[in-house]
């Protein structure tokens, strides 16, 4: 850095000094002459043409004080580099002091001005306040600092904003005389003392991200959350985004503005959590980056004014142009406001106020406001480029919109004043002073008005855009024409009576942002996942399990993130989807072979398996023949229904009685409903075959048959032997008692056989009558019996 005082031994004599400024002036006077006499723009082209203003640029990396008082020193540190192609001799930085600016508009044209022009950049400072540069070769650059006493700058003692020019003068081989090679200007705001009625203030400071947290958990009993990648942690960390808004933040006099979705990423950080890495996932490692942050983020909002959005921060804009055409979409609002407020209590241990909506860039419509109250806030935070008003000054934010609403208006200007990249010094500083100045402008505008202004900037700003904002928050500390108010208080202000409080039709929202909407197939790819989300729910003895992981996955696919990234939006609501899926297909029916029914009547299992980890209830389970005049169930129907209830890692086999009444095949559809009648899962279908005579009923028939002629052939063999006692009488004993014998022997044989007939005609009949308690093919009553052990060790279990 060089200093006026590093070059006193190099200084250029009184004498040389006056021929530098008079070759200027002489310069200049044919330019003044053009100035007066014809068109302003040629002159001005004209200046910067003969000046070589474009030879050397300019840039200013600080300006201290910011706000500087009657009493002050203004200190600038910047650089100049040659970008012209000769060296520059005999050359200096100065300080010139511009004209007096009379409003916002003309600090809007000065900003935008370029090239010197010596009827509006003022003259130089005394001397004694330049960097003398005595050599400066082409491409080389040289840093300086000027330091001049805010009393050397004959300012107006009402305040004001001045334009402030830093110039580089000096002379070329081809232009042997003093002249502008180079200015950069930025903006002075004057205010010595401080006004009666000052502009009450209110900056909103935003602690909003992406998504990071998937709707995965594990399936212990802390449902270990998954997150996407361990990108929040480089936020969190020190020097990170998230870091610098709070370090920068706490102390300021700032509106905190968050998103609980925020709050509770970071919070599931503190504790174990996994990574998705390829198809697995790994340990997170991050828990004491997590745990630092939360603790200084509560910290700082101890006794401040925090300000809740729903839950995951939901693009209201794209649910009012496009949502509402989709049934349900609207109905996720009130619930995330609900869950926002939670959130923030539990994490931080304080009360946030929910009462505001804040639509993208704060463009409003009609449609916009009715979805942004549609949750119960009563205030909308929109921008003075949407809800435009044609006064002579910066009215009021509040206004009444109808409804019991309040559009609390940001203004344009200062809201839109660090965007762009703050990384550079000197875009940084020029910035500040420029934000600045049109804060002191909006209090000179009216000072018989005391009004409330709203500052809404960007809803994710950079670490080095915080550091701007917080700069400029920093200079206004003195509170010479502006003090702080929180947004409930400029919410509740009076509205001015001349503002406009029409808010816009839908033809008027800007075609760029509409642009950025999220589609159609979002709201309806949501619709599907909820719909889904509430049959499983409804069979589940823990449906806390499921409804808080994906009732917050689904909140995050309606955010305001997703804008401009389309891609990952739709690859985020497909792994939603999917991982859902796979939870409900962990119940499902087991696929039956064909069954084959022996006899009239007969029982058909059927097996329920249960792979989650928690159990089912409220499920029933349907079967249904087709042919029922061949097959009926449970009497006369053809269709049968039986609750099930499973505990987690098991399965239940249901049997359903059927009866036969003619032969053949009969289609079965086996399908599970919940209790309110809603198909679940896929159904099965199989084949009964019905035999009403089979070849065990054949068997019986034979038997019985065999039976009669048994019968038959003993009644015969007694008669024989009764007409031969009656003949042989006479024959003696002996050969009585031989024949005797033999029939008898006849008769037991014959006894024994026919008992035995009649035995196995018994065993058939019972096998006609008795149901049949089972098929082959057919799985066991309960492929894993609930004995309460635990799953095995390849067993998937889920939520």
């Amino acid at each position: 850095m060089a200093e006026a005082a590093d070059f006193q031994g190099m200084r250029t004599s009184p004498a040389r000094r006056w021929l530098r400024r008079s070759a200027s002036l002489l310069t200049g006077a044919p330019l003044m002459a053009g100035l007066l006499c014809g068109p302003a723009a040629p002159a001005a082209h004209a200046a910067e043409d003969a000046t070589g203003s474009r030879t050397v640029d300019v840039s200013l990396d600080t300006f201290t004080p910011a706000a500087p008082g009657s009493k002050d020193t203004i200190t600038i540190s910047g650089t100049v580099i040659n970008e012209g192609k000769q060296t520059i001799t005999d050359a200096h930085v100065d300080l010139r002091v511009g004209q007096k600016l009379s409003g916002r508009t003309s600090i809007d044209r000065a900003a935008e001005r370029t090239g010197y022009d010596p009827g509006l950049d003022g003259p130089e400072v005394d001397d004694k306040y330049t960097v003398e540069i005595p050599r400066l070769a082409s491409g080389i650059s040289h840093d300086f600092r000027l330091s001049v006493p805010a009393d050397e700058l004959d300012l107006d003692e009402d305040g004001g904003v001045y334009q402030l020019g830093v110039s580089l003068s000096g002379q070329t081989a081809n232009v042997p005389f003093d002249q502008v090679l180079g200015i950069e200007r930025t903006f002075l705001p004057w205010q010595p003392e401080a006004v009666e009625k000052k502009t009450r203030l209110t900056y909103l400071w935003p602690l909003i991200s992406s998504t990071h947290l998937t709707s995965e958990t594990g399936s212990d009993e802390q449902q270990t959350p998954v997150f996407e990648d361990e990108s929040l942690a480089a936020e969190l960390s020190p020097g990170g985004r998230l870091d610098q808004l709070v370090s920068l933040g706490n102390g300021l006099p700032v509106t905190w503005v968050m998103d609980p979705d925020l709050l509770a990423t970071v919070d599931a950080m503190t504790r174990d959590y996994q990574v998705k890495k390829g198809n697995t996932t790994v340990p997170g490692k991050n828990q004491a980056v997590a745990k630092r942050w939360l603790s200084d983020l509560e910290a700082a909002v101890q006794g401040r004014e925090v300000v809740a959005l729903p839950f995951a921060d939901p693009d209201l804009a794209s649910l009012a142009h496009r949502g509402k055409s989709v049934s349900g979409s609207l109905s996720h609002l009130q619930p995330a406001t609900e869950v926002a407020a939670i959130t923030v209590e539990t994490v931080l241990h304080v009360k946030a106020s929910t009462d505001f909506a804040w639509p993208v860039e704060g463009a409003i419509d009609s449609s916009i406001v009715d979805v942004a109250t549609s949750a119960g806030a009563h205030n909308v935070i929109a921008r003075s480029d949407s809800l435009q008003d044609s006064l002579g000054y910066t009215p009021t934010a509040a206004r009444p919109i109808g409804g019991g609403t309040t559009a609390v208006v940001a203004d344009s200007r200062l809201s839109k004043a660090f965007r762009g990249d703050m990384t550079r010094s000197d875009t940084s500083t020029l910035a500040v002073q420029e934000f600045l100045a049109q804060s002191l402008a909006v209090t000179h505008q009216a000072p018989d008005k005391q009004r409330s202004i709203v500052v809404a900037p960007q809803r994710v700003p950079t670490a080095a855009q915080a550091q701007s904002m917080a700069r400029a928050l920093q200079a206004l500390g003195n509170q010479r024409w502006a003090q702080p108010l929180d947004l409930v208080g400029a919410a509740h202000a009076k509205p001015d009576t001349d503002a406009n409080t029409e808010v816009p039709s839908a033809s008027q929202y800007p075609r760029k942002l509409r642009q950025q909407e999220l589609p159609v197939e979002v709201f309806q790819d949501v619709r599907g996942t909820q719909e889904t989300l509430d049959m499983f729910e409804g069979i589940l003895t823990q449906a806390d399990r499921v409804n808080t992981p994906f009732g917050r996955a689904i909140d995050r696919e309606l955010s305001v993130s997703w804008r401009g990234n389309p891609v990952a939006a739709q690859q985020y609501r497909t792994g939603v989807r999917s991982y859902l899926r796979d939870l409900t297909e962990e119940v499902q029916l087991i696929e039956k072979s064909d069954v084959t029914l022996s006899g009239r009547s007969a029982t058909i299992p059927v097996t329920v398996q249960n792979e989650l980890v928690q159990g089912i209830d409220h499920l029933v389970l349907r079967l249904t023949a087709h042919n029922p005049t061949r097959l009926n169930l449970d009497g006369d129907k053809g269709m049968v229904e039986q609750r099930v209830r499973i505990d987690g890692g098991h399965s239940q086999t249901v049997k359903f009685p059927a009866s036969a009444n003619a032969n053949g095949q009969v289609q079965m559809t086996a399908q599970l409903y919940t209790q309110d009648g809603k198909l679940y899962g896929k159904a099965m279908n199989f084949t009964v075959k019905v035999s009403e005579i089979t070849p065990t009923v054949m068997l019986v028939i034979a038997g019985g048959v065999l039976l009669l002629v048994l019968a038959g052939i003993r009644m015969y063999t007694q008669r024989k032997r009764a007409a031969a006692r009656e003949a042989a009488a006479a024959e003696a004993e002996e050969a009585s008692k031989d024949g005797d014998s033999a029939a008898d022997g006849t008769d037991e044989e014959a006894s024994k056989d026919g008992d035995s007939a009649a035995d196995e005609a018994e065993s058939t009949r019972g096998d006609i009558d008795s149901p049949d308690p089972g098929q082959a093919s057919d799985p066991g009553t309960n492929t894993r019996p609930e004995s309460g052990d635990p799953s095995g060790a390849g067993e998937k279990v889920d939520r």
